[in-house]
Order: structure tokens, then sequence, then C-alpha cells
């Protein structure tokens, strides 16, 4: 009964504060890029207070020494939810996010998105979608700002694999035009924030950062890569958090 209070009360904190901030947020975009996204990283820093004081939700980060110290780089993620999307911004400064075109016309949020300069993909052209991307990537990489794709182009379960929600390509030809490492980001976060759920658990979320996967790779390699490496490692922290809750439980 305690833990389904606390997912209500943290449902409305959160939606309601999120549509107080886009509200605040909005006659901000008025000012230079770089100072907009100081007040929006805040935003997404209160989220993480409330996920832990309300929902009791936090987060350990491994792997942090694999982090490219300077200059641009692509991080790949495992997607479970909108938790990891969120977290991104608390993670580093100023990231660029590959999304879905349809989000950019989300009143206020949309506005929000587009002065971050996120990056917009339509991906009902596989063309359009790749141009998107690859001219976002070289944009990004002169900017010197971390830039983070979901490989597989959508959420996933914990149950879905590879087989069938493959890694797409875009991935790799973001890496061969710009020419930068690619950082693989496993984690955990779908046993506890999952897709589309409403309720969300706490707990404590893992993220993990592998060692970076230098750029010059075949395609064929890197992808491979990519992906051998974030599915055993997310595999590994869902299987360790699910024996934890065994033992306490």
């Amino acid at each position: 009964m305690i833990l389904f209070i606390r997912q209500i009360l943290f449902n409305i904190a959160f939606y309601g504060m999120t549509a107080v901030c886009c509200i605040i947020l909005t006659p901000l975009t008025l000012l230079p890029r770089k100072q907009f996204v100081i007040f929006l990283t805040l935003y997404f820093k209160l989220v993480h207070i409330l996920e832990k004081y309300v929902l009791g939700l936090d987060f350990i980060v491994r792997g942090a020494e694999n982090i490219p110290k300077d200059g641009a780089f692509l991080v790949a993620s495992k997607h479970y939810s909108a938790y990891e999307t969120m977290k991104m911004h608390v993670l580093f400064y100023d990231p660029a996010i590959i999304m879905k075109r349809e989000l950019k016309f989300i009143p206020l949020w949309g506005l929000l998105a587009s002065k971050a300069e996120m990056i917009f993909i339509d991906r009902g052209s596989r063309d359009v979608a790749l141009n998107s991307i690859i001219a976002g990537a070289k944009r990004i990489k002169e900017q010197g700002r971390p830039l983070m794709i979901f490989p597989q182009g959508t959420r996933v379960s914990i149950e879905d694999t590879p087989e069938n929600k493959p890694y797409k390509g875009g991935i790799i030809r973001m890496y061969e035009a710009t020419n930068i490492p690619i950082l693989p980001l496993a984690l955990n976060s779908g046993l506890f924030w999952k897709k589309k759920a409403f309720f969300k658990y706490p707990g404590k979320v893992i993220f993990e950062f592998l060692p970076p996967i230098p750029p010059g790779l075949e395609a064929s390699e890197a992808l491979d890569r990519i992906k051998n490496s974030i599915e055993d490692a997310s595999n590994r922290l869902v299987k360790e958090e699910l024996e934890a809750r065994k033992c306490h439980g």
C-alpha cells in the first residue's frame, strides 16, 4: 500500500512539475542556447530529486573512467524507457539525443528540445533519416558535445533480444561520418521504469559505461562490438538485480 501511494504521488509530482517547467522554460528559449541549457539541466536534476525522495529510485554509475575526457563522442545505449533519456542530462553536460521527429511537435516540449538542438529524424523515410542523423552528427561533433543514440531504434523490454529488436546501422553511418569513438552504455532501468508503464518502482538503476570503441573500425566489426558489449553487460546487470531481489525477498 505504501509503495502504491508513493507511485501515485510521484506521478502527480512528475507530470505536474514537467508541465510547470515547460511553461517556465518556454520564454527562456529567447536566451542564448548555452544559457538555456543550464535551466533545462536543472529540470532534469529536479526530476532525479523527485525520483530519489518520493519514489525511492536512484542510480549509480560504473565505468566512469571509460568516458572520454574531451571532444565529441557517440553514446550507444540500451533503451528501456524515458528514464535513461532524462538521465543523460544528469550524466553529461549538454548532450544531443537522437529522437523521432514526432516528438518535435509536442506542444512546448518540442520547442524546448529544438532549442537544446536535439536531432530529430523522420523514421518513415530511411534515406531522409540517415541524411538527418549524419548531418546532425557532424554538427554536434563541431560543438564538441556527447551525442546519444539508441542503436535498436526504439524502446525495448527486458525480454527483447537483438533477434526481435535488431541493432540498426544508423549509428555506424554516424561513426563513419564523424570519425569519433563510440561509448557503449549498459543499464538495467527496464526493471524499474518500463516502457509505456504508468507505475515506476523504487530501487537503484545501474549505468555501466563500457570501454570505448575507437574510430576507424570496419562497419561490421564496430556494430558487432556495440551489440555484444551492450547486450552482455545489460543482461548481466539485469541478472544481478534479480538475484539481489531473491536474496532480499
